[in-house]
């Protein structure tokens, strides 16, 4: 992998990440990010199915290590919640409205955003903008990876209980399905 990539993100949209290791998979997000910020670049410009590659390939260990630095977990986590709303499935939805409050993370490290499912849309903010949610959804970083590229499933993450539901939970088992993951 190159020291200073003249263009990170297309860099990382064709890297595999089990010919590196985790040290420069996290230096060549850092460097995205870093770009993201100088020249208007983001990662919006890796396509679903780009992202999803690179987290199937990419360790657990990679993973961690790239989730374990604040800037970089923040932006990725924000750019997933940003596509949700292009990647909503309406005509799958079985209510009209529901609110769905994520927590992302571990104690102080816990990051808030809601999803707002109203008239054939899905609204996302940062934080809570609701009192009451339809379901309350709380989980790690690499699991929220993991299930947002379509490298596990929900049912997968409650049976391990590796994720924490407050609210309707046939809700939230199927939540997934009211949007198009990228298969892997």
């Amino acid at each position: 992998m190159p020291q200073s990539p003249s263009d990170p993100i297309a860099t990382l949209a064709h890297v595999d990440p089990r010919e590196i290791d985790k040290a420069e998979l996290v230096e060549l997000l850092r460097a995205a990010s870093e770009s993201a910020a100088e020249d208007g670049l983001d990662l919006s410009e890796l396509t679903p199915d780009q992202f999803a590659r690179l987290i199937s390939r990419a360790s657990d260990d990679q993973l961690n290590a790239v989730l374990a630095r604040p800037e970089l977990r923040e932006g990725i986590i924000d750019e997933i919640f940003r596509r949700m709303s292009e990647h909503y499935q309406p005509e799958h939805a079985k209510r009209g409205h529901a609110v769905v409050n994520w927590r992302i993370g571990k104690g102080d490290d816990l990051l808030h955003y809601e999803c707002a499912l109203t008239d054939g849309r899905c609204q996302v903010t940062k934080g809570s903008q609701h009192d009451s949610a339809t379901v309350t959804i709380t989980m790690i970083p690499l699991d929220f990876l993991q299930l947002t590229s379509g490298n596990t499933t929900a049912p997968k993450l409650v049976m391990a209980r590796r994720v924490r539901l407050a609210g309707d939970i046939g809700f939230a088992v199927n939540l997934p399905k009211l949007f198009q993951i990228p298969k892997t």
